[in-house]
């Protein structure tokens, strides 16, 4: 009966090993611990990135255009043939502790080598400091408030923040209109409006203006008539607005049925299409500043729109571009680094500098912000325009 069992035990250890043989020879880049790195048969390194987006909710608009923009760009980067993305996607509901959950779950999948997202600054402030503990890298596309490359090591973002985006908006206006005095109106519970905010109110002060009033709102409101009314009455020549698009749209309606006309300077929140779509005629006069103007002639800008309307059936915004630059920026690093492990691509991210994309170069400061330009922008009948 022993040599029978030692018999039966040696052909199960040979079957075992020719099992985990089988299974080792088929692995590819995105089924590989990302520690390791890995590369398929023809060279080409493989990774696998984690996506946590805004998808179900009042702002879903912001998610799904970023979602798009990054499905584009990995069409167009695995066409290429230098390397080969996945993508794993994970809704938010633009709520920060089911983004947290969300980046949970991907930073246990050990496959996975990076993170692109979560989409509202509120989010990337409870995920950040999570992913760089876990040393995961984390570039955040549409996240813009001050302090959030500061996180850690793996933090970074190619979203142009609002301490860059909203002094260029404000000068411009000002420097057209003569204006003196300036109303602003924020959501006091939000990261996004509430950073917007603190950067409008620094910027007005350093440049000597009056500040008439400041009004708040929560996220979610729908009467602004007791705000807009303070502001009407304070009879400012500006209103700075720190609003995402949904509730943005709304307090401009709402002041053009009060009366007021004079133009409002929004954020980075306040730039999307949605804007017009919502509020209509009554977007006309808002001021904004952005890396991405769709109207550009810039062939790279054309070509980008005309793939996206062609892929999706409707046009991009800033944040389906900023997304589709910042997937190219992982699969840049991702052919420098050589590899998917987790370490080797943080360092090659780091050391990103004047990358052509479609919104023109990046490069990646010491803390891991992003260095690039920006446009001023303003709604004149129904679409956005250049600032002149």
């Amino acid at each position: 009966m022993k040599g029978i069992s030692r018999k039966l035990f040696s052909i199960l250890s040979i079957i075992m090993l020719l099992l985990l043989a089988a299974c080792g020879g088929n692995n590819t880049g995105s089924e590989t611990n990302t520690n390791e790195g890995s590369s398929n048969k023809d060279g080409v390194v493989s990774a696998k990135f984690g996506v946590i987006a805004y998808l179900t909710g009042a702002g879903a608009a912001y998610g799904e255009a970023i979602t798009n923009g990054l499905k584009l760009a990995q069409k167009d980067i695995n066409a290429l043939g230098e390397v080969n993305i996945e993508l794993v996607i994970e809704d938010s509901a633009g709520k920060a502790d089911q983004a947290l959950n969300a980046s949970q779950k991907i930073m246990s999948d050990d496959s996975i080598t990076a993170i692109i997202g979560p989409t509202l600054s509120t989010e990337i402030f409870a995920v950040a400091p999570e992913a760089d503990l876990n040393g995961i890298p984390i570039m955040g596309t549409s996240t813009t408030v001050d302090g959030i490359p500061e996180i850690g090591d793996y933090v970074f973002r190619n979203a142009v923040p609002e301490s860059l985006a909203i002094p260029a908006a404000i000068e411009k206006a000002v420097e057209r209109t003569g204006a003196k005095k300036v109303a602003l109106i924020y959501g006091n519970d939000d990261a996004l409006t509430k950073g917007g905010f603190d950067v409008m109110e620094r910027t007005v002060k350093e440049m000597g203006l009056e500040i008439t009033t400041i009004e708040t709102y929560q996220d979610g409101q729908s009467d602004y008539n007791a705000q807009l009314t303070k502001i009407k009455n304070t009879n400012p020549d500006l209103i700075l607005a720190s609003a995402l698009y949904n509730e943005g749209a709304v307090i401009m309606d709402q002041a053009r049925k009060m009366g007021i006309d004079i133009p409002f300077v929004g954020g980075n929140g306040f730039n999307s299409p949605q804007a017009i779509e919502i509020a209509g005629d009554a977007a006309n006069g808002l001021i904004v500043a952005t890396p991405y103007f769709g109207e550009s002639t810039d062939p790279k800008i054309v070509k980008f729109n005309e793939d996206y309307e062609a892929e999706f059936g409707k046009k991009p915004d800033q944040f389906a571009a900023q997304a589709y630059d910042g997937l190219f920026i992982y699969a840049d690093a991702l052919k420098r680094a050589g590899s998917a492990d987790r370490e080797a691509f943080r360092e090659a991210l780091a050391e990103t500098k004047d990358l052509e994309g479609i919104l023109g170069k990046f490069s990646f400061d010491e803390v891991g912000d992003v260095i690039m330009n920006v446009t001023v922008l303003e709604i004149k009948d129904g679409k956005f325009i250049e600032f002149e």
